[in-house]
């Protein structure tokens, strides 16, 4: 049975006429603009034409310059810098911004990952434990820190510099009704989203932040903030890889980053883009997202991150070639466990009553930890509400959320401290850990203050322009790369036709997973398409049942088939 969906038309006016006369586009390319909020003549310019220059002055950051010039004293010095990273795409990236380039100044400098197993998320008391075995005089912690107060306060006591980078929300406490930062104990900390930060843009992830403080570093040590320019291609992989919204600076950072990423000369990334069969020059956004990012973050789910970390940093195309194959082998292992981890989460729904919750947590014992996050990404598709999956840990039941529009993760999780051992995370995303007795009250308490309406769970499909298959041409689907990256904030283009005839329905593929077919407009014009959108044979049936009048979201492409381009119509949702 296919799920209910609400379909709406974007409403937003604007000239989009004069618009695409002013910047020479169509007017469709113009409302799909307006529609992502790009309103002024500053806004569209640098939405068309931005440039690394447009970008704020990283010594806005608060603290920027303190934890730099800490640091420049520690590579002067000859001090032991321990920098603690995380296990994700962010982290690791962030780990080897920060590594390499404190490494170039000579700084004497070490790189440790928490595993994901053993020590969970973030710094705790034995990676700083461990720092000071190892005679480290400075931890400096970056894609994490902002939420490990009690670790950092035994960095402190026993007499570590501490410097904090991380864009993580602050933890709060509500003192009179009013919101209070909780910050750990630091010499400097390094995060946007500091109330008193007057860095502009607030949505940068964590390698981004570690890239920012080195330009800073490199400013002040006179090896001059370009030298940093290197690691750009590091920081845009990492934000598409830990999904931050591509408008404003992460836009410009990212086509930027895609640019010297397609003529990178890093040993590692070069054999990871070939160990995947991609073509180095044509790597874009969703190669990132969907592709070369899963490798890295298959190492820290079933192995350890530091292979990644060590992908990135070699200088050897032997080895670069070999721990490429293993971040590949390790991802293909990771789908079949997630596709396992889904059929039991499903099953788990139907068969325990929770399909009526409006916040599913989903408790499975078995399921490998490091996958629960993508686990609950894919449920929430489904069933179109927050989703909590959670397993048997080391010390109790750890987990992982993903959300929908209207429910901030973090901020309800904040609200259930008292059942929690440690979480944190964004409004759309968050990890937690909880001993076994509390995994019903928190789904209960979860599901008694959820304010979420029956229209709230209703997938919302926006579309952007409802644009007859006629007015598609080869040079207007050309033109819609000025939009690209495609990406949380910027997604793809949404169109909409109605109306329409299906002829010559078969499914396709290796798998046998998608639908091809003729569509036919009012004008008896034929077009073909193509639909990935959920199980091939139920879809099959449905437009069989519904072949004379259909409706359609979309998203045209060029197809080139034996030499010869034609226009394609990518089926995503029909009714």
């Amino acid at each position: 049975m296919r799920q209910a969906e609400n379909w709406t038309v974007w409403a937003k006016k604007a000239d989009f006429q004069e618009i695409g006369k002013k910047y020479g586009i169509d007017q469709v390319t113009a409302r799909i603009m307006r529609n992502r909020d790009i309103i002024t003549d500053e806004e569209i310019n640098s939405y068309l034409n931005g440039t690394m220059d447009m970008l704020p002055s990283p010594y806005l950051l608060k603290d920027v310059k303190k934890a730099a010039g800490i640091h420049a004293e520690k590579i002067k010095s000859g001090k032991k810098i321990c920098i603690i990273g995380d296990y994700d795409i962010d982290g690791v990236q962030s780990s080897y911004i920060l590594w390499e380039g404190i490494e170039n100044l000579g700084g004497k400098v070490y790189v440790t990952i928490p595993d994901r197993i053993k020590d969970g998320y973030g710094v705790n008391e034995q990676l700083v434990e461990a720092a000071i075995e190892e005679r480290a005089d400075t931890i400096l912690t970056c894609d994490n820190g902002i939420a490990a107060a009690d670790a950092l306060k035994r960095a402190k006591e026993n007499g570590l510099t501490v410097i904090v980078t991380d864009h993580h929300e602050i933890p709060f406490c509500e003192e009179n009704g009013e919101r209070k930062e909780i910050l750990p104990d630091a010499d400097a900390i390094v995060n946007p989203k500091q109330k008193d930060c007057a860095y502009p843009f607030k949505e940068i992830c964590g390698a981004v932040v570690a890239w920012h403080l080195i330009r800073v570093l490199y400013d002040m040590t006179g090896k001059g903030m370009k030298q940093a320019d290197v690691f750009i291609e590091n920081a845009a992989f990492a934000t598409i890889g830990d999904v931050m919204e591509l408008q404003h600076e992460n836009r410009i950072l990212v086509k930027e980053g895609l640019k010297r990423l397609n003529q990178t000369k890093s040993i590692g990334m070069r054999s990871l883009i070939a160990s995947n069969k991609l073509d180095l020059g044509g790597i874009k956004a969703y190669h990132i997202g969907f592709v070369l990012g899963p490798c890295l973050n298959a190492s820290g789910r079933l192995d350890t991150a530091k292979k990644a970390l060590l992908l990135l940093k070699t200088k050897d195309e032997v080895d670069a070639g070999k721990l490429a194959e293993e971040l590949v082998e390790l991802n293909t292992s990771r789908k079949a466990l997630t596709e396992k981890g889904i059929e039991d989460a499903m099953q788990c729904i139907e068969t325990q009553g929770l399909s009526e919750d409006r916040v599913l947590v989903i408790y499975l014992p078995d399921c490998h930890e490091s996958i629960a996050g993508i686990i609950a990404g894919r449920v929430r598709e489904r069933y179109h509400r927050p989703v909590y999956v959670l397993t048997n840990a080391k010390e109790g039941v750890k987990g992982s959320g993903r959300s929908i529009e209207g429910y901030s993760m973090y901020e309800e999780l904040c609200k259930c401290q008292d059942l929690l051992d440690k979480f944190g995370g964004h409004p759309m995303a968050a990890g937690c850990s909880m001993q076994r007795e509390n995994v019903d009250i928190f789904r209960k308490r979860l599901n008694d203050r959820c304010t979420l309406t029956k229209k709230d769970l209703q997938p919302k499909i926006r579309i952007d322009v409802p644009m007859t298959l006629e007015y598609l041409t080869e040079e207007l689907i050309h033109e819609f790369s000025v939009l690209e990256p495609f990406g949380k904030g910027n997604e793809k283009p949404v169109f909409a036709d109605k109306e329409l005839r299906v002829r010559d329905i078969r499914i396709v593929g290796t798998n046998r997973k998608f639908v091809r077919m003729k569509l036919v407009d009012k004008k008896n014009r034929s077009y073909p398409a193509i639909c990935f959108d959920g199980d091939a044979y139920e879809n099959q049936k449905y437009l069989e049942e519904h072949k004379e009048n259909l409706s359609i979201v979309y998203y045209p492409q060029i197809n080139t088939f034996f030499g010869e381009a034609q226009i394609e119509v990518l089926i995503t949702h029909f009714r």
